[in-house]
């Protein structure tokens, strides 16, 4: 399973950019919210060996058992759901195993990249097939509505996306992508109508957030909306350069409590704050490197196996990314998502770094011209 790689291929300049981004949400978190600082330290220390030892693993190897992950995954997002589920602030996405908290929808995203990056390599004489498009929904599917239901919104959405990705760059046929278009974009919409009339009717909390992002001042919808507003304030307050980590001005909306979830959620806010529009953009370009490192990788890729890895990564980061700061900044409506290296949460720390992992170690496998 170890194998012999030469240094030169290793890309360190994505391990120093992960670390750096990884650090810099440290020391958000710290002033965040510092009685959880200790344990993102730790989750930085174990997930950069994890994904150091995964980066030295042949991903050719472990991908040879995706379906034992794949159904792993299952019996997890299903046990979510049972009486071992852990509950908070009205959804259940935890399994409690003694005071650790696990969160397997987060281990999900790199556990159905690999599995794709088996399955389409598999079938790709035949991927634009009914049968086997009809499969592949059909997998994703599953693991989707266990999801859907905790509920995990944005998880579900991050994910569809992901596999949305997957797919594409598997080789599927322009003429399918764009008969599928012609047919969901009216039906989506349709059905985007249907369920917010149902979500109104039922008082369902998604139909609440969607009508104070569109109506932030309405009475109706101001209690809801205030997160948001907030987070929107928050970060314009911080100006170019911002008030500082762990300041103690008056000013400052999340010594006033004003930021709800400020080491995850709504940590962008926090950023914004305390280091200003300068801080904001250190972590958009380096989000945005690792992102373009990851697709550089895949384009050397010595099979598509190699391929769909990286770029599963790559649209994980990037979409998990723009959710994120795109509910911080008031462009899309309230729904909680960690920003990837920043946000507080050692399940998603994890689970990143173990995606990292196999993406340097495809990096460690370059095609031969």
């Amino acid at each position: 399973m170890l194998k012999q790689y030469k240094l030169r291929n290793y890309h360190f300049q994505l391990v120093v950019s992960i670390l750096v981004l990884n650090i810099i949400g440290i020391l958000i978190i710290g002033s965040a919210k510092h009685s959880v600082q200790k344990m993102q330290i730790l989750g930085c220390i174990i997930g950069m060996v994890a994904m150091v030892i995964v980066s030295l693993m042949d991903y050719s190897f472990i991908l040879r058992f995706t379906w034992l992950y794949y159904i792993g995954i299952i019996v997890l997002l299903g046990l979510v759901m049972t009486g071992i589920g852990d509950s908070a602030g009205g959804a259940q996405r935890w399994i409690d195993f003694g005071g650790f908290r696990f969160q397997p929808s987060e281990l999900a995203k790199i556990v159905l990249i690999l599995f794709f990056a088996r399955f389409f390599p598999k079938h790709a004489e035949n991927l634009n097939t009914v049968k086997t498009i009809g499969l592949s929904f059909v997998l994703i599917g599953i693991p989707l509505l266990l999801i859907v239901k905790q509920p995990d919104t944005s998880t579900s959405i991050a994910i569809a996306l992901i596999f949305i990705s997957l797919l594409f760059i598997a080789g599927l046929s322009y003429k399918i992508v764009l008969t599928v278009l012609g047919i969901c974009i009216p039906t989506g919409l349709i059905g985007i109508t249907v369920i917010l009339r149902m979500a109104q009717s039922s008082g369902d909390y998604r139909f609440g957030r969607i009508m104070a992002w569109l109506y932030p001042q309405d009475p109706r919808w101001s209690d809801i909306a205030a997160q948001q507003q907030n987070s929107i304030m928050a970060i314009g307050s911080g100006q170019l350069w911002g008030k500082g980590l762990n300041n103690s001005a008056a000013t400052s909306m999340k010594n006033a409590n004003y930021i709800i979830e400020p080491q995850t959620d709504f940590i962008f806010a926090v950023a914004g704050e305390e280091l200003g529009f300068i801080g904001t953009m250190v972590i958009v370009l380096l989000l945005l490197f690792i992102v373009i490192e990851c697709i550089l990788i895949a384009r050397k890729a010595k099979d598509l196996a190699g391929r769909l890895i990286c770029c599963g990564m790559a649209a994980l980061i990037g979409f998990q990314s723009i959710f994120n700061i795109f509910v911080a900044t008031g462009l899309m409506p309230n729904t909680g998502i960690p920003l990837p290296f920043v946000s507080y949460g050692l399940t998603s720390l994890l689970s990143l770094y173990l995606g990292m992992g196999f993406v340097l170690n495809v990096g460690l496998q370059p095609k031969k011209y």
